[in-house]
């Protein structure tokens, strides 16, 4: 099997079914054969099946992440060098955002009874 780029693979699927369920319903609007209109909800389906399995294949590769903030903000603070020192200026404004968070933790870590982790 040869290798593929997930995301630009499944952009051209996507296309080419949207493109098939146009289609289709053109046919559905235009016609009034009732064995044209069968054969044509049957395309339909099958485009509606192929773009389940699709959604499926592209939900097996993993989506790529950003790096963690912290070590970025860290590698910029460095880079910037002092110039860019902020937290000392939103301490006083943050320092109630960090203990209403703490106890957000605690009370979880309550709920979960100790370190058995369940709900």
């Amino acid at each position: 099997m040869t290798q593929t780029h997930t995301p630009a693979w499944c952009q051209a699927l996507q296309a080419k079914l949207m493109a098939a369920l146009d289609a289709v319903w053109a046919i559905i609007e235009h016609s009034d054969d009732p064995g044209e209109i069968r054969r044509a909800r049957d395309k339909a389906k099958a485009v509606g099946e192929l773009a389940a399995v699709a959604r499926k294949v592209a939900l097996i590769v993993p989506v790529a992440r950003p790096a963690p903030a912290g070590a970025a903000g860290a590698a910029a603070q460095t880079a910037l060098g002092p110039a860019f020192e902020i937290a000392p200026t939103l301490e006083p404004v943050l320092a109630p955002i960090a203990a209403q968070a703490e106890h957000a933790r605690r009370a979880l870590e309550k709920l979960k009874g100790g370190r058995r982790g369940r709900l």
